[in-house]
């Protein structure tokens, strides 16, 4: 489906959850069954369509009793009823897995991803899933515990192909080296993490200094630079393979 949202963006999907976060509703029920689609697609990942298809035949077959006055209380209550007996049908067909054999979790990811995807690339989504999957899954107090949201990340490339795509171990930063002469490939590196900028500090409030001589001009400039020379030398007392700051890095600090 093609859908134009209200920016003047495409989306193109087939996904059910895609194309309902695009609609504007205001009716309460319908709101409800959006939200409904987005903890599907949260907590399974899949079946979003279907669960709006159920929810949409639930609240048809309502309407019939609320035509003959019958209380909304007496409805929920037999809804109730039928959630129990869709509990108990779900454990009696259920099968019970082995987190440790790959190929049972490739077949349920399959399952899960094979309408999301075409079926050129559906194996090598799968197997990327269920690595990434594997690779951050923890046990914490008894019991494994998944959380991609806070150990998983998703770094888009421009160009290549799906096929390309991989699982990394570690930490992956979309960033490229400030000099051209720097190393590309370093093994077993010492890292220096910085939480502070590698120039000259700015003061927090606006200052204007006024000069009379040249030479004070001249003053002023190199106190900026053995500052920024005794802050690449305590640097290199460590010795770093790699320094990595999330401040400013000025064309000075790259020199020393």
């Amino acid at each position: 489906k093609m859908i134009l949202d209200a920016m003047g963006g495409i989306v193109l999907t087939n996904d059910g959850n895609s194309i309902l976060r695009e609609i504007d509703v205001s009716h309460p029920a319908a709101k409800s069954m959006i939200e409904l689609s987005r903890s599907q697609d949260e907590e399974v990942g899949d079946g979003t369509t279907s669960v709006i298809v159920l929810c949409g035949e639930s609240l048809l077959m309502a309407e019939e009793f609320l035509e003959h006055q019958m209380h909304p209380t007496v409805i929920v209550r037999g809804y109730n009823l039928a959630l129990q007996a869709a509990l108990r049908a779900c454990e009696a067909i259920a099968v019970p897995i082995d987190v440790n054999d790959t190929a049972a979790l490739r077949s349920l990811v399959e399952t899960a991803l094979g309408t999301k995807l075409s079926g050129r690339w559906g194996s090598v989504m799968v197997q990327i899933a269920v690595d990434a999957v594997l690779r951050v899954a923890r046990t914490v107090g008894g019991r494994r515990e998944v959380d991609v949201k806070r150990y998983a990340k998703v770094e888009k490339i421009p160009g290549g192909e799906i096929s390309e795509s991989c699982v990394m171990e570690g930490v992956m930063f979309n960033k490229d080296v400030t000099h051209a002469k720097m190393r590309r490939r370093i093994e077993n590196p010492r890292i220096l993490l910085l939480d502070c900028p590698l120039e000259y500090k700015k003061g927090e409030s606006q200052a204007n200094v006024e000069l009379t001589r040249e030479e004070d001009f001249n003053t002023l400039l190199r106190l900026e630079e053995e500052y920024v020379e005794n802050l690449c030398r305590s640097i290199i007392a460590f010795n770093p393979d790699i320094v990595i700051t999330e401040k400013g890095l000025s064309d000075l600090a790259q020199h020393y």
